[in-house]
């Protein structure tokens, strides 16, 4: 198993660990600051697993499957947390995790069809405002500042999240006319 593959795996490991700090945080408000860590580390094995692989010609079926697999646990589960902290409305979570099944199911249709589909602009887009507004409301500084950043980045990622799904349809619907 190559580096990029290593840190997929590694991303998917933190998950239940971030999750479990969020969990915490009521008990002990020390632990938004381990889950931040825990995110943000998460995050970076994101930025470097698909560089190494792109660089070192590192890229396998695996990593193509799990990486945005990965993803998509990792910031899903930070935004269902997030919920129970009164950071996020349940809408907006369900939206983005409405999309995520979506395009999980028609990249498995794609697949089924010998098609690989990657991640478009406007996906990438959707995942680094998604990451970064995580971590903004992962900090919970009490600035107004740092509020309005927030909100700008929900609404943000929401809008992305929309406009990544309609454009990746739009751009791959042969896939679902080449159905029998």
């Amino acid at each position: 198993m190559n580096l990029p593959n290593k840190l997929t795996i590694f991303r998917v490991i933190l998950v239940p660990f971030f999750v479990v700090f969020m969990k915490l945080i009521p008990l002990h408000p020390a632990c938004r600051y381990v889950a931040l860590i825990i995110f943000v580390v998460a995050s970076l094995t994101d930025l470097l697993d698909g560089k190494i692989a792109r660089k070192y010609d590192l890229v396998t079926d695996f990593g193509k499957f799990m990486d945005p697999l990965a993803d998509k646990l990792l910031v899903c589960s930070a935004m269902i947390c997030l919920i129970s902290t009164g950071q996020l409305a349940d809408w907006m979570v369900i939206i983005v995790v409405g999309r995520e099944f979506v395009i999980s199911g028609f990249r498995l249709i794609a697949a089924n069809n010998n098609v690989v589909i990657a991640a478009s602009m406007w996906g990438k887009s959707k995942t680094v405002v998604q990451m970064a507004m995580i971590i903004v409301l992962l900090l919970n500084i009490p600035l107004m500042f740092f509020y309005v950043l927030g909100q700008i980045l929900i609404y943000a990622a929401v809008i992305l999240t929309v406009v990544s799904l309609v454009d990746y349809l739009v751009k791959n619907k042969n896939v679902l006319s080449s159905q029998k």
